[in-house]
């Protein structure tokens, strides 16, 4: 059935999640659209309308291939109950065609959304999930270990975040700017590696990384790292700079502890990795993330670290079922991290504002060039 939905788009902020699954067995029947025989669900982005052309799909791995036929820059969701991302494809361009791959193992009631603009709650329409699925995952040795390989790996990063965050916040707290701004580029590279695990619990990330023109609920404060870079850089320390330096603490050991548990799949480390690029296209080599330090380059460069080790987790599947992608992954990756070394000074990157248009440019080519083979391994991983 096809379905066209049109809204009005309200501005509110949605840092991408990335929570796309593995493959499935289903054990639902056909719908009858278009996933029904395996292919995937057509999507048609406007501007003002989000044209999907089937409303249900039978429980397992649903693939949308998502056409941006508008004037802006696009993403397109799947949300499960309570807005919990489900799977999200980012930054698609007028004219370009991505692929969304989600495993959603549960049946029931889900909304898809297309976010013209990459902005607001975005042009929302009602999708079912009809029956259930086993994950793949449990069956594969291969997958699995991926998995859990991946899990120590972000442990790892989450391990050095605590005590780096909390220096930040002790040298915030004792007043020293100076020491907070060196130390503030220095705790986000470890946010910024694992930004998609963080993103899987919806309400972490905005608390974390929040920007101050988010929309947010009547009595929701700006906080987290961004709102004591402003303080740092612009307004200077002001007198709830200790407590906001407190609730982002508690908010980091709260990610900590949820990450204890988190259950990962194939597809979401897939996803994540090219959501990691993703966020290097729209926040970082725009300057838009880091807009009061400037310090944009070391996301970058962190952003790209936990897109690598996404990928590195999969290789051996990827390395089994496509043996000529790995290359190319190793050779993308590898320009990536030598384009960035020439921007880079002492332990850390040349401040944004110092960057040319050249200089902009060429960072956008190698981020694409590199974006291309890495959209492809969620398909790889659960061919």
């Amino acid at each position: 059935m096809s379905r066209t939905s049109r809204a009005a788009v309200r501005v509110t902020t949605v840092i991408g999640a990335a929570a796309a699954l593995a493959a499935c067995t289903s054990t639902a029947p056909p719908s009858g659209g278009d996933a029904a025989g395996g292919g995937p669900i057509a999507v048609t982005a406007a501007d003002a309308s989000c044209d999907v052309a089937a409303a249900e799909a039978p429980a397992g791995k649903i693939t949308f291939s998502v056409r941006n036929t508008g004037s802006k820059i696009t993403e397109f969701y799947l949300y499960g109950t309570g807005d919990r991302i489900m799977g999200e494809v980012e930054n698609i361009g007028p004219g370009l065609t991505r692929d969304l791959i989600v495993e959603v193992p549960d049946g029931g009631s889900y909304t898809t959304a297309c976010k013209p603009g990459m902005v607001g709650d975005g042009i929302r329409a009602p999708f079912t999930v009809t029956g259930s699925a086993t994950r793949s995952v449990d069956e594969n040795t291969r997958l699995a270990e991926a998995t859990t390989g991946y899990h120590r790996w972000v442990t790892s990063q989450i391990e050095a975040l605590v005590p780096k965050t909390q220096e930040f916040v002790d040298a915030v707290k004792a007043g020293d700017v100076e020491t907070a701004k060196a130390l503030f580029p220095v705790a986000r590279t470890y946010w910024e590696r694992i930004e998609p695990v963080a993103e899987s619990f919806g309400d972490i990330d905005p608390k974390i990384d929040g920007r101050e023109d988010d929309e947010r609920d009547a009595g929701v404060q700006f906080t987290g790292y961004h709102r004591l870079e402003k303080d740092l850089w612009v307004d200077g320390l002001q007198a709830d700079s200790p407590a906001m330096a407190d609730q982002l603490m508690a908010d980091i050991r709260d990610l900590q502890s949820r990450t204890a548990t988190v259950e990962l799949t194939p597809v979401q480390l897939a996803n994540g990795a090219k959501e990691l690029l993703d966020e290097v296209a729209t926040g970082k080599i725009t300057g838009e993330e880091d807009r009061y330090s400037h310090t944009d380059l070391w996301d970058f460069k962190a952003n790209v670290e936990g897109s690598q080790g996404a990928v590195a987790s999969l290789r051996p599947v990827i390395d089994e079922k496509d043996p000529t992608l790995g290359p190319v992954l190793d050779e993308r990756f590898a320009a990536v991290d030598a384009l960035l070394e020439e921007y880079r000074v002492g332990d850390g990157y040349r401040l944004y504002t110092e960057l040319t248009d050249e200089d902009k440019r060429r960072m956008a080519e190698a981020v694409d060039a590199l974006g291309e083979p890495v959209s492809q391994v969620a398909g790889v991983v659960t061919s």
